[in-house]
């Protein structure tokens, strides 16, 4: 059993058909483990919250936008590992011991990858593989990174590298955020595989072109 305190963060909008069977994925997997789950609740206008709070885990509020509701879930939480998931069972809870054991081997920030050997996507279209992958290269290209995926959620963290990455995006873009401000920071990151499943129910938050311009905007951004 690891010593350390773990915290899931859980940004959430509108995912009450969803979130229940997240939490109870998170508690079966991690266990005896020491652990917290933190949903960040958009000001849903359906059960969200309520059924995240009965389902055991705490519930904070931001309705700004993805990236605002992560850094409020990352500064709420009190784990020395942190991983951020999402709330449409997307993400495989099975995988939580890889990234956890990403921050305790020595990284300070472990990425799942659907796009390295042993990752997969069943949730995205060909449009938005075009997408990633031109991102990809534009910021391995600039920032002198390795990176495979560039806009996937699924990560864990140190709190030392929380503290070091200074997030600011509150949109689409902070996934791209993180990993150029890892390589800007010097901060040891590893990536893993990941498989991506479809989304259970509802309705997805991702909009192609709008969310495109945004990790555009965030590249240009961190030029300086």
């Amino acid at each position: 059993m690891t010593k350390e305190k773990i915290s899931i963060v859980i940004p959430a909008l509108n995912e009450d058909k969803n979130i229940a069977h997240v939490i109870n994925g998170v508690k079966r997997v991690l266990g005896s483990k020491k652990y917290e789950i933190i949903v960040v609740d958009g000001h849903s206008s359906d059960n969200t919250a309520a059924i995240s709070r009965n389902a055991g885990a705490t519930v904070i509020y931001d309705n700004i936008g993805k990236g605002s509701a992560l850094i409020k879930g990352l500064g709420y939480s009190r784990g020395d590992i942190v991983v951020a998931m999402d709330a449409d069972l997307s993400n495989e809870p099975k995988e939580l011991n890889l990234l956890i054991k990403g921050i305790e081997i020595g990284y300070d920030v472990c990425m799942g990858s659907r796009f390295m050997a042993g990752g997969s996507s069943e949730d995205i279209s060909l449009i938005r593989k075009f997408g990633n992958r031109f991102f990809v290269w534009l910021v391995n290209a600039i920032f002198g990174s390795n990176y495979s995926d560039m806009c996937y959620g699924y990560r864990s963290f140190s709190r030392k590298a929380i503290e070091k990455l200074g997030l600011k995006e509150t949109g689409f873009g902070i996934e791209t955020e993180i990993n150029i401000k890892a390589m800007k920071n010097r901060l040891k990151v590893l990536e893993v595989p990941s498989t991506e499943k479809q989304r259970a129910a509802g309705d997805p938050k991702l909009r192609t072109f709008n969310d495109g311009y945004a990790i555009l905007r965030t590249i240009i951004k961190n030029l300086v």
